[in-house]
């Protein structure tokens, strides 16, 4: 499995418990990547801050939790699925040639 991504339980309600319950699971966490979520979903909506993403790898897998909202997750995918090929080839060659 390449890519892992969930969806909801990033809030702040008592059930929200996504975020604790990836992250231990995750090897290395992925902060450029939250910043970025973060970054793109607050031009939608002031909002996005409510939101507790979690993003990381574990093995050779790429996982990220997403919002509940399917417009939050469409938004967040726009963002994301260009940087999948770029971290998947760091994941799985463990090489980078450092072009933008």
């Amino acid at each position: 499995v390449d890519v892992i991504l969930t969806s909801g339980g990033t809030g702040f309600a008592p059930r929200d418990l996504t975020p604790e319950a990836v992250r231990p699971l995750l090897e290395k966490e992925a902060p450029g990547v939250v910043w970025r979520i973060m970054e793109v979903g607050t031009k939608h909506t002031p909002f996005a801050v409510l939101s507790r993403p979690v993003a990381g790898v574990r093995g050779d897998t790429f996982i990220v939790t997403l919002p509940g909202s399917p417009k939050a997750v469409k938004e967040n995918l726009e963002t994301l699925l260009p940087l999948f090929p770029k971290i998947l080839q760091l994941i799985k060659t463990a090489t980078c040639d450092h072009k933008a």
